[in-house]
């Protein structure tokens, strides 16, 4: 299966793609928050341009790992994205943009997806 991630912010969106045949994952780049509808409209495309089956979308969880008020935000916005036709994933997404600073990633929204769809991969690899 092919996979975008996407690190949903209030004012970007970080993504990657990848698949769990090599268990690898890429940047692709940052979208600009516009509105829910043309959010999804760009994604459509994205999703279409790069064949994918499957959307993973990171859950940011507090270091509790609980979920506070950007967790809801997050899974309104899944809920919406299920309207793209594609299964929708939640994942994990504590300490990924952290961890794309340390790694030096110039788009660190884009990093962020990229290491949260490496990490979702492993795990399905397990």
């Amino acid at each position: 299966m092919r996979y975008l991630a996407l690190d949903v912010g209030d004012r970007r969106i970080g993504l990657a793609v990848g698949d769990d045949a090599h268990g690898l994952s890429r940047p692709l780049r940052t979208l600009l928050r516009r509105s829910v509808v043309k959010d999804l409209a760009e994604l459509e495309g994205i999703a279409r341009d790069e064949h994918i089956d499957a959307l993973v979308i990171g859950l940011p969880l507090t270091l509790r790992g609980e979920e506070g008020h950007q967790a809801e935000r997050v899974r309104r916005f899944a809920t919406a994205a299920e309207k793209l036709g594609l299964p929708v994933r939640l994942y994990d997404e504590r300490h990924t943009s952290s961890e794309a600073e340390i790694r030096g990633a110039s788009d660190i929204d884009a990093g962020a997806a990229t290491i949260l769809l490496e990490d979702f991969l492993a795990q399905l690899a397990r």
